[in-house]
């Protein structure tokens, strides 16, 4: 299965402009009608975002001189298969475990008050 992450390169960019701190941003943003606040501005540069809206995307763009993807860089992990329940792992002493009987164990719930 593949699943979809991505790289953020925000922080990158921005020290390539020079700009190290998240309040330098701010204003930058600002001027092109993006209103963040400090600490929105804060988790989009050192984080990773989960929803940006386009505008803020343009508006980074523009101030930092690059392309969406010079920002956003795309990867495809490789998930291994995910087990099911009686699905063998390993073979040991020359039997599949998913040859062997699968037996489940009851469990015992101790109510407070009561011996066990």
């Amino acid at each position: 299965m593949r699943e979809m992450a991505y790289v953020w390169h925000l922080r990158a960019k921005m020290a390539e402009q020079g700009m190290f701190a998240t309040t330098d941003l701010q204003p930058l943003l600002g001027e092109r009608g993006v209103v963040l606040s400090r600490e929105q501005t804060y988790r989009l540069v050192t984080g990773h975002p989960q929803r940006l809206s386009v505008m803020t995307l343009v508006a980074l763009c523009d101030i930092l001189g690059c392309t969406p993807n010079d920002l956003i860089e795309p990867q495809i992990v490789e998930v291994s298969h995910r087990r099911v329940a009686g699905e063998a792992l390993a073979v040991e002493d020359g039997v599949p475990e998913a040859s062997r009987p699968v037996t489940s164990l009851r469990t015992k719930i101790n109510r407070p008050g009561t011996a066990r």
